[in-house]
């Protein structure tokens, strides 16, 4: 092999590592859905906050449990995360916007997939008990409801798949806030009945958006078994759901009682507009950013709007 060939090959050898462990972390992010645990996480973290704020509690005095809490109860979604796509590997095969996952095209192996998604649930659930049991209880019965009554029952066969998928993101807030104080608090609970709404025009507008692949792999998500019209009607009347909730967290003060009402107030007028469309699936897809948005924003604002009263 002459200098020039033996540099060539060192060059390579380094990039093609990169790649692949590029390569891998692309994957492992399709596994855990990135994006799908940030948006569990959030919540998670603004229930612990807000637990703080109204207890006149510490940071300090809570630090090893919210560093418990947030690792174990991200672990635990990332392992339900999995656990879903190692079940659902017949679906991801047949929606185009999934077959890029690596349990459909083979990086990574159904065994392989099942053993992770076990082993982060563990991790998480180990984590967890250096809690309380409420905490535990409430990442329980998200992980239960996601995996074995959502995934693994309601999905296929009936449009109350939604409704059972919104029971686990509900939980999340309530996980945060147990690990400070109890958890029978008027704030957390608003907080949960507020995911449980949203979560329905949410996963309604990504049901619309991705009708035809959802029909194509025989998933009887609403727009497929009742239609885009009918989902429409109920969409509205989820969205109109929220409008009095900003006001029984008046305790957060009136910014934010003003942003998050103006929020359900565009949500509102936004999913009106659905009836007057020329185009079903761009109205679906600005109704899903819409959504995603409107749950970031309101749960980062309660961190905000409370930072003042929050003891070091």
């Amino acid at each position: 092999m002459n200098k020039n060939a033996i540099a060539s090959h060192k060059e390579e050898v380094p990039y093609s590592a990169g790649r692949r462990l590029i390569s891998l972390l692309v994957d492992l992010k399709s596994l855990v859905k990135g994006i799908v645990l940030i948006a569990n996480a959030l919540p998670v973290l603004t229930g612990f906050w807000l637990a703080i704020y109204f207890t006149g509690s510490s940071i300090t005095e809570h630090w090893s449990a919210f560093w418990l809490t947030m690792i174990g109860s991200t672990f635990v979604m990332a392992g339900a995360l999995v656990l879903n796509n190692w079940y659902e590997v017949d679906l991801d095969k047949e929606m185009k916007r999934t077959q890029a996952r690596p349990t459909v095209t083979g990086n990574f192996s159904l065994k392989a997939v099942l053993t992770m998604g076990i082993a982060f649930s563990i991790i998480g659930f180990i984590l967890l008990f250096f809690t309380n049991f409420e905490v535990v209880l409430y990442t329980f019965i998200g992980w239960f409801t996601y995996v074995i009554l959502y995934t693994m029952w309601m999905k296929r066969k009936y449009t109350l798949n939604t409704v059972m998928g919104s029971i686990s993101g509900a939980v999340t807030p309530l996980i945060g806030w147990a690990a400070v104080a109890p958890s029978y608090h008027f704030v957390p609970l608003v907080l949960a009945l507020l995911l449980f709404i949203w979560q329905m025009p949410h996963t309604f507008a990504i049901a619309m958006r991705r009708h035809d692949e959802y029909k194509a792999a025989g998933v009887a998500m609403l727009p497929v078994v009742r239609g885009f019209e009918f989902t429409k009607r109920q969409i509205i009347i989820y969205v109109a759901c929220l409008l009095p909730l900003p006001f029984f967290l008046m305790s957060l003060g009136t910014v934010f009682v003003v942003v998050a009402t103006i929020l359900n107030v565009l949500w509102v007028l936004l999913s009106v507009g659905g009836f007057f469309t020329n185009s079903d699936i761009k109205w679906a897809r600005a109704q899903f950013l819409y959504s995603v948005n409107y749950v970031a924003i309101l749960f980062v604002l309660m961190i905000i709007v409370t930072l003042p009263g929050i003891r070091s």
